[in-house]
């Protein structure tokens, strides 16, 4: 899975494909099945899926991770459940998560790969510094942002246009997060991670 997520981010002009974001909770509240949402990533030819989930027991979460991958033939990273990474493709942690692990980044990401291993491996910023000590990070990709409002998270800091510039910095392949749409073509982000937006139309 790594390999053929590797190919994709090697193509120059492979730029603002869709990182579908299974949030349960929105499936939940929009009632959405797990296999609705599955013909939608089918239909709009995702590339990424981060699976989210608050409300679900580990064994519930671990059963819909397997019924994904059974389903679509794309990485589909875990978000912050680092306990079941081995059900992932990847995984993908905020700024608060990562510190967790240890104060110290570079070491925190020592303690992270050595349980993910080689798996795929995100973390949220939101600004410059982020960015740049993201740099100096083994990590796989980045999400930035928030682009705009969203309905479904509490953002304090909304990037709009400026989300550009500090993608061209990242020596990461950018996600693009926060109020993203499908069509939206964002210079220098190389994923739209779409979460509610994804069930518009």
């Amino acid at each position: 899975m790594k390999t053929k997520l590797k190919e994709l981010l090697s193509l120059k002009d492979s730029f603002n494909n869709l990182y579908a974001l299974c949030d349960f909770q929105t499936l939940q509240n929009k009632n959405i099945s797990l296999d609705d949402f599955i013909k939608i990533c089918i239909k709009k030819n995702a590339k990424i899926v981060q699976y989210r989930d608050k409300i679900n027991s580990d064994s519930i979460q671990i059963q819909n991770l397997k019924y994904l991958k059974t389903k679509l033939d794309i990485p589909i990273i875990i978000n912050d459940k680092i306990d079941l990474i081995q059900y992932a493709d990847g995984l993908h942690l905020g700024q608060e998560d990562f510190l967790k692990f240890h104060t110290n980044k570079k070491i925190a990401i020592k303690l992270i790969r050595t349980k993910i291993k080689d798996k795929l491996l995100g973390l949220s910023t939101h600004n410059e510094v982020e960015i740049l000590e993201s740099n100096e990070l083994d990590l796989d990709m980045i999400g930035l942002g928030a682009y705009k409002g969203t309905n479904t998270k509490d953002v304090s800091t909304i990037l709009g246009d400026k989300i550009s510039y500090l993608a061209k910095i990242s020596k990461h392949p950018v996600c693009a997060i926060g109020g993203v749409k499908c069509e939206d073509k964002i210079s220098n982000v190389r994923f739209n991670v779409v979460g509610s937006a994804l069930y518009e139309d």
